[in-house]
């Protein structure tokens, strides 16, 4: 349903480095490089930054996060600190999140612009 997403950065280098290390453990890499804009994907850009130079930092409120899939809980627990490791906070550490019907295994950062993005995987029951 959904063909790509996009965020808006402050310093389109800085979140350039965030996102590269983040996704490279989930298999996305960077593919697209404009003046502008950055696009990541593993066979055609799925999650672009947008640079916004007279951005402000997103407010925790907004209740706006992105999910990208995990194939397993070791590569929710890489992004997780591969994330912190290049400037994003912890908005949830990695860990089962209990559900009625699944297992939900995840980890919840803040890049350095205050955009909120959760890697998942679900467990066999």
């Amino acid at each position: 349903m959904i063909d790509h997403v996009s965020v808006g950065v402050a310093d389109l280098e800085r979140a350039a480095r965030f996102y590269q290390a983040a996704l490279a453990v989930l298999g996305l890499s960077r593919l697209v490089t404009r003046p502008a804009t950055i696009g990541f994907g593993k066979a055609y850009p799925e999650f672009w930054i947008n640079l916004r130079t007279d951005m402000s930092k997103v407010p925790h409120e907004s209740g706006t996060h992105i999910c990208l899939r995990a194939r397993t809980t070791a590569e929710v627990d890489a992004f997780h600190a591969a994330a912190l490791g290049h400037g994003g906070r912890s908005d949830g550490a990695p860990g089962l999140r209990p559900h009625d019907r699944v297992k939900y295994y995840a980890a919840f950062v803040l890049d350095p612009d205050g955009n909120r993005i959760e890697a998942v995987t679900f467990l066999q029951s």
